[in-house]
């Protein structure tokens, strides 16, 4: 059965229900780590201007959310683990958190909320999306493909968490015929690293025999 769920912008106003609904989600989560959460003053700094973020709503009651962040001048920029030149990191817009009510998974509002975003992204303004998840959370890792987002590096973030940085220049996107492919065991860290320092791209994530490979492109 289709669910019929509308979309829209959110604003400050709807912010208790986006932390109530972020509880919800945390509350339901077997693996708590492959999720960072945001505090509210986060969300407020979002929902201000900041990026932008989007509700999935039923009945006028919010189901699932999802955000993008401008990261200002981050620490931890993602766009100079990505290599984005140090004048453009101003054009570098976040693939941020994304939640979906524990009662309403299995309809692909992530990904649907993703695809509503990345048609509202201010061209003009950004030109390049980055984002981290964690190896092996395989649902994020599908919708970051499925966004057009490829895996650009793999290190150390957030103090002392792996995790894949993906990314996407909306000016070029990333589709296009390569010459040579791997396949690559997603548990083989070193092996991964050392491809994409040789200029490899993570093209999409394929399951064989009950494990989970990477499937690197050049």
């Amino acid at each position: 059965m289709t669910l019929q769920a509308s979309l829209s912008l959110l604003t400050e106003d709807q912010l208790p229900e986006i932390l109530a609904l972020q509880e919800k989600i945390i509350a339901a989560l077997e693996q708590p780590d492959f999720l960072q959460p945001l505090t509210e003053a986060e969300f407020v700094y979002i929902l201000r201007g900041n990026g932008m973020m989007a509700g999935a709503f039923v009945d006028n009651h919010l189901i699932a959310f999802r955000a993008m962040l401008d990261p200002g001048e981050d620490e931890e920029h993602l766009g100079i683990d990505v290599e984005v030149p140090t004048h453009e990191l101003s054009s570098v817009l976040y693939s941020e958190i994304s939640g979906v009510d524990p009662d309403y998974r299995g309809h692909g509002l992530q990904t649907t909320l993703g695809k509503w975003l990345m048609e509202h992204v201010e061209r003009d303004r950004y030109r390049y999306i980055c984002t981290t998840v964690a190896p092996f959370n395989i649902p994020s890792l599908k919708d970051k493909f499925a966004l057009g987002l490829r895996i650009k590096e793999l290190k150390l973030k957030y103090g002392n968490k792996l995790r894949y940085i993906l990314f996407e220049d909306l000016h070029e996107p990333s589709y296009r015929m390569t010459s040579q492919q791997q396949f690559i065991l997603m548990e083989n860290t070193q092996e991964q690293q050392k491809l994409l320092k040789e200029g490899w791209i993570g093209e999409y994530i394929e399951k064989k025999d009950d494990q989970w490979f990477v499937k690197y492109v050049k």
